[in-house]
């Protein structure tokens, strides 16, 4: 990578990842896109607004970048999704199949998150394999198998250097996630500072794969910097860093803050979608086809996200 188009810049991934970019290859050779405003705050020089379903300026933008690889993160995701799930297929895919033009044409290497809400009810839930079966049953779901198959096709029909991984739940404390499931994760971080208690959306001894978002941005870089003849599952590779249900969170951050406590108001909805995916993935076939590592588990995890929170 040296010309670095990310889309969905301002989004929970984006706003680590185009940190971590600028410091590994420059300010200059990053150029920052999202649907919104420039934020006030924003570090970068390179900054545009895009909607991804305009494919005519997504072009013109890499384009005029003169962009060797694209990092599409724009989605909306599950919990949102299925309040509308008409949105979720026009940015989800429709911006996807602009993407896949879009370096089909320029020659670019092209990175899409895929997620283990690609997997469905009738997945294996534990040890998850890397090829099973999925039919999952959200909108957003079906909208990730088909990335993954789009970009398996373009890879195999026209020779576009795709590459992804399907995330967990992922954890950062820079910015607060959009309206996904496992977004519980986060919240009761930011409550266990502020209030010293935290009411669940997820129910107790509900399972789900995390990730600490270093280990999530590392694992980007790492994967776009591998080499391709190594790469079998270059589309939806298994990475995962930790998997815990509430009480073992909760009972991690009463290391650091004692009195936490937790109770839990369940949302039918978001507890469905937790219920579909799995408990733990096999994530072996990342490790070794291009040495996925995550550094992070639940305890450190836990002791760094409450420093970073306080201080911020």
């Amino acid at each position: 990578m040296k010309r670095i188009l990310v889309t969905g810049a301002t989004g929970q991934i984006g706003t680590d990842l185009v940190d971590k970019l600028m410091e590994v290859y420059g300010d200059d050779n990053i150029l920052s896109c999202s649907r919104r405003a420039r934020p006030d705050n924003w570090a970068g020089t390179h900054y545009e607004s895009l909607d991804v379903t305009d494919g005519k300026r997504f072009y013109e933008l890499a384009k005029d970048f003169k962009a060797d690889t694209i990092l599409h993160l724009a989605a909306v995701l599950s919990a949102v999704g299925e309040d509308n799930p008409q949105l979720l297929w026009d940015i989800n895919v429709n911006g996807l199949y602009n993407s896949l033009e879009i370096a089909r044409e320029l020659d670019t290497a092209l990175f899409v998150p895929s997620s283990i809400g690609a997997f469905g009810p009738s997945t294996p839930k534990m040890d998850t394999p890397q090829v099973t079966l999925q039919r999952p049953t959200t909108a957003y779901g079906v909208s990730k198998v088909a990335g993954e198959l789009l970009c398996d096709y373009y890879f195999k029909r026209f020779g576009v250097d795709t590459r992804g991984v399907r995330f967990p739940g992922l954890i950062s404390y820079k910015a607060l996630p959009g309206g996904g499931t496992t977004d519980y994760a986060v919240h009761i971080y930011y409550d266990a500072l502020e209030k010293g208690s935290y009411t669940s959306f997820i129910g107790k001894g509900t399972y789900m794969d995390m990730m600490y978002m270093p280990d999530a941005v590392d694992c980007i870089l790492d994967l776009m910097e591998a080499d391709p003849d190594k790469l079998i599952d270059r589309n939806a590779f298994n990475v995962s860093g930790m998997s815990f249900e509430p009480e073992e969170i909760k009972a991690s951050i009463q290391k650091y803050i004692p009195d936490f406590t937790m109770d839990y108001d369940v949302d039918p909805v978001r507890q469905a979608i937790a219920d579909s995916w799995p408990d733990r993935m096999d994530i072996s076939a990342a490790k070794e086809q291009w040495g996925f590592d995550p550094k992070y588990d639940l305890d450190a995890m836990t002791k760094d996200m409450l420093e970073k929170l306080a201080k911020k």
